[in-house]
C-alpha cells in the first residue's frame, strides 16, 4: 500500500464579470483545488500502478468537498475537469493515478454527471503551471463550456512529488456565442449530447 503523504493544498477562485463585452449580472465562477503529495513510485518502475488509485480515493473526496464548498455548494456547478503534474523524478504514467480518484469523486458529489471528465497531464519542475480543461458535466459537446483554468504552486511539485488538481465552474464562458449544443438542450443519455 503506497503512501501519498500530503504536503499542502491550495484553492483558486475566479469570478469573471466580463471579458471585453457587457458586464454580466451573474459572474461566472471557476475554481480549482490542488494537492501536493509525495510520489511513492520515484526511482522504481512499478508494473501495477492501477491498484494505487484506491489509495487516492479519500484525497479525491476531500478535495472535491473543499472545492464544492469554495464554489458555494453544488447548485449551479455544471463544468468540471482534472489534471496531474509529476515532478521530474517521476514518470508521466504516475499522473494517470488521478483518473479514477479525481473523476469519480466529483461525479459522486455532483450527482448525475454523465460526461467524461476532461483531463491534462504533464511532467514539470518546481513552479510549473498546468491548464485544467473544463467541460460540461453532462454533455461533452456543449461548446460554451470548453474552457480551462491555469494553476500552479510556487514551491512544487518537487522532483519526488505529484500535484493533483480538480476544477469546477458555473455556466459557460462569460460571452460565449459559438453556437452548438446549448445546456438546456442536453439529452444526457451518453455523456456526449
Amino acid at each position: 500500500m503506497p503512501e501519498f503523504i500530503l504536503r499542502k493544498t491550495m484553492i483558486f477562485i475566479e469570478d469573471i464579470h466580463h471579458d471585453g463585452g457587457p458586464i454580466q449580472k451573474q459572474p461566472r465562477r471557476r475554481a480549482a483545488i490542488v494537492a501536493l503529495v509525495k510520489n511513492p513510485f520515484v526511482g522504481i518502475f512499478e508494473d501495477d500502478l492501477q491498484s494505487a488509485m484506491d489509495d487516492l480515493k479519500p484525497l479525491g473526496l476531500v478535495m472535491t468537498d473543499r472545492l464544492v464548498e469554495a464554489m458555494g455548494g453544488v447548485d449551479g456547478i455544471d463544468g468540471y475537469g482534472k489534471a496531474g503534474l509529476v515532478g521530474e523524478a517521476g514518470e508521466l504514467e504516475h499522473t494517470a493515478l488521478w483518473h479514477v480518484p479525481g473523476g469519480y469523486a466529483m461525479r459522486a458529489r455532483l450527482g448525475e454527471a454523465k460526461a467524461i471528465v476532461p483531463s491534462s497531464m504533464k511532467i514539470g519542475g518546481v513552479g510549473s503551471r498546468i491548464d485544467i480543461p473544463l467541460g460540461h458535466i453532462n454533455a461533452a459537446y456543449v461548446r460554451s463550456h470548453f474552457d480551462g483554468i491555469e494553476v500552479g504552486v510556487p514551491d512544487g511539485p518537487k522532483a519526488d512529488e505529484l500535484l493533483f488538481a480538480l476544477a469546477m465552474s458555473w455556466g459557460g464562458r462569460i460571452h460565449h456565442r459559438m453556437g452548438g449544443l446549448q445546456s438546456q438542450d442536453i439529452i444526457g443519455e451518453d455523456g456526449l449530447r
